[in-house]
């Protein structure tokens, strides 16, 4: 099958001939029909993962057809039309005993413990636990942003941050992620404060619903936010992943608001020097969230058929497998979400 390889971190990203996977017993293989290029690719190609075993596919925001299925399977067949959480779960552990998957312990992730999907194949493991059934006539380059960016987001507003209507949240950081998170924080009914360096990505953030949108160079961020939402947000996002954009965050709470941090922060980007002082005078919550499990995506797949949420509107490039390798290593230099759909 063709590919998209790396060999070295940091190196050349060429695509190439490569084996075909085969599933285990428990799991299957996907035919991709799309693939997220996200940030955390970018992560793992630049060595910040631990997991990552050179040479390499990367790619973990998929979507497209079961084309071989292992022995044990009993959910899914040749045909069905798939997506799935970038964190696959065993389904026996603890955490995911207690429905929480996306935190397993023995997780395995496509793009990181093993290839992914910037391929014409790859293997998914506990099939019937991690695999969803996509709506009939959803798109895949548009599932295919779910897996990871907008599920992420959805739980992190929804699950993590426990967004109610009528709050303020402010959005450090508008790629894939935090742009899919303004938009399911205004569909929760929150106002929404947007932050970023890019002027195409707060124009994309606007267009999302956000009310307010702050230029991230242009001063002390933390001010700006408790200016425009009278005293700080009750809800903020780190949706970028940066020593910067963390401490931004928690600055721009209010008194008993609610941290989140959505952007990986691997120490090799810098770690951020958290202000405890503030967390203790102002209660404050410092919360991670960390993608969301295959079970809980019914409910946010119910929002998007009844239009309430549109994570198409963010997929604003579809690319070739041959362009795959530039637009990986320039992640973050052109708002919106890109997506592989020709392999």
């Amino acid at each position: 099958m063709r590919a998209l390889v790396f060999e070295e971190f940091g190196g050349p990203l060429t695509v190439r001939s490569v084996p075909e996977p085969a599933p285990g017993p428990d799991g299957v293989v996907v035919q991709v029909g799309a693939s997220g290029i996200c940030r955390s690719d970018w992560h793992g190609w630049s060595g910040h993962d631990p997991d990552v075993v050179l040479p390499h596919v990367p790619g973990h925001e998929l979507a497209g057809t079961v084309a071989a299925v292992g022995d044990r399977v009993r959910n899914w067949s040749v045909g069905d039309r798939v997506t799935v959480p970038f964190v696959c779960a065993c389904g026996h552990c603890p955490p995911c005993r207690e429905g929480a998957g996306q935190v397993c312990l023995n997780q395995t992730q496509p793009g990181f413990t093993h290839w992914g999907s910037l391929a014409e194949l790859v293997a998914l493991d506990a099939a019937d636990v991690n695999l969803v059934a996509l709506p009939d006539g959803m798109p895949l380059a548009t599932a295919a942003a779910l897996g990871c960016r907008f599920a992420t987001a959805y739980r992190a507003v929804t699950g993590v941050g426990r967004v109610a209507p009528g709050e303020w949240v402010a959005v450090h950081g508008c790629g894939g992620v935090g742009l899919s998170a303004v938009q399911v924080a205004v569909a929760a009914g929150a106002r929404v404060v947007a932050v970023d360096v890019s002027p195409g990505a707060l124009e994309l953030a606007a267009a999302c619903g956000a009310e307010h949108l702050v230029d991230g160079t242009a001063g002390d961020v933390p001010a700006a936010v408790a200016e425009l939402t009278g005293g700080g947000a009750h809800v903020s996002l780190d949706a970028l992943g940066a020593a910067v954009t963390c401490v931004d965050s928690i600055r721009s709470l209010r008194r008993r608001g609610r941290h989140v941090q959505v952007g990986l922060l691997p120490p090799a980007v810098g770690r951020p020097e958290v202000p405890m002082e503030l967390v203790l005078a102002g209660e404050l919550a410092v919360l991670g969230s960390h993608g969301m499990a295959a079970a809980d995506y019914p409910a946010m797949l119910s929002l998007i058929e009844a239009g309430r949420l549109r994570p198409e509107l963010l997929v604003t490039r579809r690319l070739g497998l041959d362009d795959a390798g530039a637009a990986l290593a320039a992640v973050g230099r052109e708002p919106g979400i890109a997506v592989v759909t020709s392999f």
